[in-house]
């Protein structure tokens, strides 16, 4: 057997020991720094290092979760993703970590048909049907004349309404088709829907573009819907404009050099500035606004609504109009009501808002405790996505 001889010229071996001196001097760069616990830049909980055990690595989850921990914790990692997005677009991809690039330069992210677990689907239906039997059920059971309402809100994401502006052939889940499952598995005047609304003012700015949620104006032209199938006066778009340079979660995943978007803030008509207080999370201490400003100041910004997500948040107006005077609602929620709860404010003395994914207590528990009367209204009010992942309860 002839030996074959491998040569390497002084210049490839200079780039071999550059290569090699980054590659260790990144991994020592790793060890020497600090795991980070929450990247403000991403408003998320970065992973922790995984505890070893001979049983997570026979079964392959110690590998799974050291990997996630590596990527997580890597040094550097928020230049690095703009890195990945500008070579991921360069390769001619369509989307970056579920974010697509839409043709008129905003961010839209990415639902795709086969992320959306049919199984899951039908779990989250029977969930409904069994809160609106247990309305029925309630309401025939009752000797009120007054029972209160059950309000579905179901809102579509920015995909569904501007599908236009997606990469040729980019797939998307086709939510008008899930709401149809809805309106067959319940009662249909129990749905809220805002599709239509929200496609005549889609020329508007009612969804932001670095970030998956809409807009304060997106969020008012629900409440219009609402306000008119619950046959309430609505109150007029008075707004102040709090951010002019607020970057998303969507871009967070990106780091691409895109327009900022603004916020607004609805303000409360003089007339009817009434004194506000927010409980959050049981807690008998209030504070006297539905806004935090102190998010204004970190990368979720999104956060100045209500503080964020809570648990469990009480609203109660201390000089309701006579139209609010002893009415109650209880909203189960995403962060998507965050913005349109100062609309709803004007229209019940309190307002009980439940996070269903910090809550493990019983729900109809919880809604019985607090329908002292017996007519307090209810409203489920998610964005589609998030109602098919995370609407549950106990």
């Amino acid at each position: 057997m002839k030996e074959v001889t491998v040569k390497i010229s002084k210049e490839a071996m200079i780039r071999l020991i550059i290569l090699g001196g980054l590659l260790l001097g990144l991994a020592i760069a790793d060890i020497c720094t600090p795991d980070r616990l929450f990247s403000a830049y991403e408003n998320r909980v970065l992973a922790s290092k995984p505890e070893f055990s001979v049983k997570t690595l026979l079964n392959g989850s110690y590998t799974e979760e050291y990997e996630t921990y590596v990527t997580d914790q890597f040094v550097g990692r928020d230049n690095w993703i703009f890195i990945k997005t500008i070579t991921d677009l360069t390769l001619g991809k369509k989307e970056v970590n579920g974010v697509y690039l839409a043709q008129d330069g905003t961010l839209i992210e990415k639902h795709a048909p086969k992320d959306i677990d049919g199984e899951l689907v039908e779990k989250r239906l029977l969930l409904l049907k069994k809160l609106s039997d247990w309305w029925e059920n309630k309401s025939t059971a009752s000797l009120s004349d007054t029972n209160g309402t059950l309000r579905i809100m179901l809102v579509p994401t920015a995909d569904n309404i501007y599908p236009e502006k997606l990469p040729d052939n980019a797939p998307y889940f086709a939510q008008a088709e899930f709401m149809e499952k809805v309106s067959a598995t319940i009662n249909d005047n129990y749905v809220i829907s805002v599709t239509n609304t929200l496609n005549s003012h889609k020329k508007e700015y009612i969804y932001y573009g670095t970030d998956h949620h809409w807009t304060t104006l997106g969020a008012y032209y629900a409440y219009l819907e609402w306000a008119e199938e619950m046959d309430m006066t609505p109150v007029s778009y008075n707004t102040e404009t709090v951010s002019e340079d607020f970057f998303g979660t969507l871009h967070s995943k990106t780091n691409l050099l895109v327009k900022p978007d603004t916020i607004e803030a609805y303000i409360f008509r003089p007339e009817q500035n009434a004194d506000i207080k927010v409980y959050y999370d049981f807690s008998e201490e209030y504070k006297n606004s539905l806004y935090e400003e102190k998010h204004l100041e970190t990368k979720n910004q999104y956060g100045y609504f209500l503080d964020d997500n809570h648990s469990f948040i009480r609203i109660e107006r201390e000089n309701p109009s006579p139209e609010a005077e002893g009415k109650s609602l209880f909203v189960m929620k995403d962060s998507y009501a965050n913005c349109l709860i100062p609309f709803l404010t004007e229209h019940y003395e309190t307002i009980y808002m439940l996070d269903l994914r910090y809550y493990k207590g019983s729900l109809f528990s919880m809604l019985e405790t607090y329908d002292t009367e017996g007519n307090m209204d209810i409203l489920v009010l998610y964005n589609v996505i998030h109602f098919i992942e995370e609407f549950q309860y106990y």
